[in-house]
């Protein structure tokens, strides 16, 4: 059963909670979470953009934090808010405040239990790799240059060993924090067009690097140094050791989140069906 209400105006004094979705081309940042000062963050950015907007003090929360260098066209935040504005104003204000590789998408108040990271039941990552002998001046801080020919089929095929919930742990960061290394993925899936190969993962959360690590495996699946049955032997080692290398953070991108029981918010967070273009890494 839906949760959602009809959004209502704040009563003067009551705090309000607003959503929000977010761009940023993660090169220049140190990640999304803010970090010690002199580091510069996509939360910081969009922390100051907003509480100018609100005139006084504005916490951010993230659907899914991102590392140094990854990007996303689909984050989702909600913060809270003692001021009454109109959604136009928080968008308009906020955006002529932020610099140019952060943006908000849209943004639009909701009333009850929405959590940004608590209520998602889904996110939405891709990894973005630039497969031909040249490397792309263009492409360079938004894809993984890869110039051995790839089987995008045979990695598709072998990344199906990885659907359902699992013990990710051979495809997880050593320094992850995450209490457990459960997670289930709901469908991924590798395609090419062009000279761009791209893998996409759905799941219900990620482990710190899974992604990443993911990709790796199967670029050395797609370039042939890899049985097709290597994922599936890697999972099931249970050993980060065992998994090869993690896939730059360049590639990534995080594409969107799922809200079923907020269902105007999940129409505007989840991604476009098709965004990517061909000749470019969206």
């Amino acid at each position: 059963m839906s949760t959602e209400r009809t959004p209502v105006d704040a009563e003067p004094g009551s705090a309000q909670r607003w959503v929000a979705g977010v761009e940023y081309e993660g090169t220049g940042f140190s990640g999304w979470q803010t970090q010690q000062a002199g580091v510069r963050t996509v939360q910081d950015e969009i922390v100051r953009a907003l509480s100018y907007v609100a005139d006084h003090p504005v916490a951010v929360t993230c659907a899914g934090r991102t590392d140094a260098g990854v990007h996303a066209v689909g984050q989702v935040v909600h913060f809270d808010v003692r001021v009454q504005r109109e959604a136009h104003a928080w968008l308009l204000g906020a955006n002529s405040r932020l610099p140019d590789d952060v943006n908000l998408r849209w943004v639009r108040p909701v009333v009850g239990e929405f959590d940004a990271r608590g209520s998602a039941n889904e996110r939405i990552y891709r990894y973005v790799i630039w497969n031909r002998g040249p490397r792309s001046a263009l492409g360079r801080h938004r894809s993984c240059w890869v110039y051995h020919r790839l089987d995008a089929v045979r990695m598709h095929e072998a990344a199906q060993a990885l659907v359902g919930e699992h013990d990710f742990s051979a495809y997880r960061a050593v320094a992850c924090q995450s209490r457990t290394p459960q997670r289930r993925v709901e469908e991924i899936s590798v395609t090419r067009r062009d000279d761009l190969v791209w893998l996409e993962v759905r799941a219900n959360a990620f482990l710190h690097h899974m992604v990443r690590n993911i990709a790796g495996v199967l670029i050395e699946v797609g370039k042939g140094e890899a049985d097709v049955d290597w994922p599936r032997q890697v999972l099931e080692t249970r050993d980060r050791t065992r998994g090869g290398v993690t896939a730059p953070a360049e590639g990534l991108y995080f594409m969107g989140v799922r809200y079923p029981d907020f269902p105007r918010i999940d129409a505007l967070a989840r991604p476009a069906v098709e965004p990517l273009v061909p000749g470019t890494p969206l």
